[in-house]
């Protein structure tokens, strides 16, 4: 099939965008609102940007608390969502007023972060403490806002569960690190295969 993505007249039930672009890693970010409020949340529009010096960004369908959180604080954490935290992950996706507390919502165990004032998730299985770089606001094609926010940040401390960690690499078997696929589906790692690249190509 073929369909002008413009209109989005797909004839489909759901559009098949998110289906399309998918396995897609969640980013679980974690922040702290001027008040001091904490704010928990799942985004799948999550990834890394660049490894030298370490950056990632996840962006926001609508100006939500995580994003407000940032722009005020200019720090936050993004936790590594593993299958056994599936259903806290969903729990804290839930529409939540600003002074609600995810973590307590999902009945999750936060951990200090030594960077970064926002805190980290206990249980999860790796965490990557960032300083906030700059927000994006995203337009369409007419220069009409697309009501999407691109947060972007730089790691500065890293955290990794020992137990995941065999003969010097991260094993996310051990852990089995969730994505997001298209419509209500989601996926998590449970095997891996290794392929030799060209001479030269960095690792």
């Amino acid at each position: 099939m073929d369909y002008d993505a413009l209109t989005n007249d797909h004839g489909l039930p759901f559009d098949p965008f998110k289906a399309l672009v998918s396995p897609r890693p969640i980013g679980w970010i974690s922040s702290k609102s001027a008040t001091g409020t904490l704010n928990l949340a799942p985004y799948s529009f999550f990834n890394a940007l660049s490894s030298r010096p370490n950056i990632v960004m996840f962006s926001s369908s609508g100006y939500k608390d995580s994003v407000r959180n940032i722009d005020e604080t200019g720090e936050f954490v993004c936790n590594i969502a593993s299958r056994d935290l599936l259903h806290q992950m969903s729990e804290t996706s839930a529409p939540a007023a600003p002074d609600v507390d995810e973590f307590d919502l999902a009945g999750l165990r936060t951990e200090k972060s030594i960077s970064v004032a926002p805190p980290r998730v206990a249980d999860a299985p790796a965490a990557m403490e960032c300083k906030h770089l700059q927000t994006l606001a995203l337009k369409d094609l007419d220069g009409n806002s697309a009501e999407t926010w691109v947060v972007i940040g730089q790691v500065t401390w890293i955290h990794i569960n020992d137990d995941v960690i065999v003969d010097g690499f991260v094993d996310v078997t051990r852990y089995q690190p969730l994505s997001r696929l298209g419509y209500t589906h989601y996926a998590a790692v449970g095997s891996v295969f290794s392929l030799d690249r060209p001479p030269g190509t960095p690792t």
